[in-house]
């Protein structure tokens, strides 16, 4: 009686390597490129970022546009000689004004060039929100795989101890299993439980990040599908770190909005200093009779006189920015080389660690499984040392997962550090 139980216990425990997941109708198996689309598609920010950089241009149009000309009118209203509203003929008083205001000092042209690199600015802020987006999506589709292979191996586990516990309990009381064990048992079960429930909550919260990204339906599972032969090639010794931090300095998006801010700094300090230029108004004047000649044409100029007002403070203000955007600049400039390097040094330390790793490792450890499943029919060893075993190829595969996680997510770092892909998985 106590080996068909032993046998049984046997076959249940290995028996859950044979049961699958059920697949919702919700469950999306996607590869790399189909989300990438997906989110170039349908990303809501970076839609609302077009946006930003469509009335950035309509603010180019704005500024091209000359001041609209003025015209006034009038016309007596009352005569107190008279005693009469409106008077006419003779006794009537009409005065009009038609003046144009003209901008001195290039002001105009100065404004143009300052919305065009304003413009040219709100680009640069749309690709480095793609690049962040795209850096995001990739890091979480990899991640996802990755737990996801873990989640399968707490699955077995916990599927196949469910199943001994289930029948330890059918046979408590008889004297065939000891107690100790039940308990022993359970104890792990509800460990694993445990574990695998936070890995759930991981996987899940990143998975609604992602789907965020994708804009994919709430309901949605995603089943991130990657191409391991394209990440079994990757090598970090492709490309040399100077390549790398040329094509950084060249490419990367924060570095481009920093120096951008600085040229619109600039253009906003000559902008201030013509401002410090009064504009000019030039005039046509009528008035029918409201002097010693009747029907008078006239012409007049104004100017406003600069001897308190010369903008001076907005000057001095356009200035100290520009120095605070260059500091700014240079900051960017030696964090993105910082990072670069600091990115391909994790790249080579996390290859080295997966070639380190025994690649028959892991079969190693498929064929022990036998070999200890024969001594424990015999009773050669226990079943908690059973169980130890079974766990131990358990944080083997949850490490390796991890590896290889670390691994790809240096070179996505590159990618993203670069702002190039130099590393396509």
């Amino acid at each position: 009686m106590q080996k068909k139980l032993i046998a049984l216990l046997i076959v249940l425990f290995f028996s859950c390597s044979l049961i699958k997941a059920q697949v919702t109708n919700d469950t999306l198996q996607i590869k790399l490129p189909e989300a990438e689309k997906m989110f170039l598609d349908s990303n809501f920010s970076l839609l609302a970022q077009k946006y930003n950089i469509d009335a950035q241009n309509a603010l180019i149009m704005q500024a091209r546009l000359w001041p609209n000309p003025n015209f006034g009118i009038s016309h007596g209203l009352y005569s107190g000689t008279l005693r009469q509203f409106f008077p006419t003929g003779v006794n009537d008083e009409t005065t009009a004004e038609l003046s144009q205001l003209i901008l001195l000092a290039g002001k105009r042209n100065k404004q143009i060039k300052v919305a065009q690199a304003n413009a040219k600015l709100s680009e640069y802020q749309f690709f480095d929100l793609l690049r962040t987006l795209k850096y995001t999506l990739r890091t979480d589709f990899f991640n996802i795989y990755y737990l996801q292979q873990s989640a399968k191996v707490y699955n077995e586990e916990i599927t196949a101890l469910q199943q001994v516990v289930n029948a330890f309990m059918q046979q408590q009381g008889k004297g065939y299993i000891a107690e100790v064990e039940v308990v022993r048992i359970r104890a792990q079960l509800y460990s694993l439980q445990s574990e695998y429930n936070d890995l759930q909550n991981q996987i899940n919260d990143t998975q609604s990040e992602l789907k965020l990204i994708l804009q994919a339906k709430p309901t949605a599972y995603l089943e991130p599908v990657p191409d391991s032969a394209l990440i079994t090639k990757l090598n970090p010794t492709t490309f040399p770190l100077n390549t790398l931090i040329d094509s950084a300095l060249k490419n990367r998006t924060d570095l481009m909005i920093a120096r951008g801010n600085t040229e619109v700094n600039k253009l906003q300090y000559d902008y201030q200093k013509s401002l410090a230029v009064p504009d000019l108004t030039l005039s046509l004047g009528y008035d029918e009779a409201g002097g010693f000649l009747t029907n008078y044409v006239g012409i007049g100029a104004s100017i406003d006189l600069p001897f308190f007002n010369r903008n001076q403070g907005n000057i001095k203000s356009a200035k100290a920015t520009i120095n605070y955007s260059l500091a700014s600049q240079k900051s960017t400039e030696a964090t993105v080389q910082e990072n670069v390097a600091r990115s391909l040094q994790k790249a080579f330390a996390q290859d080295k660690m997966l070639q380190n790793i025994d690649a028959k490792f892991t079969t190693d450890f498929d064929r022990l499984m036998h070999e200890v499943l024969l001594n424990y029919q015999k009773r050669n060893i226990s079943i908690l040392n059973f169980l130890d075993f079974y766990d131990s190829y358990k944080q083997n595969i949850l490490q390796l997962n991890s590896v290889k996680f670390n691994r790809v997510s240096a070179f996505e770092d590159i990618n993203y550090y670069t702002g190039t892909n130099f590393f396509n998985q």
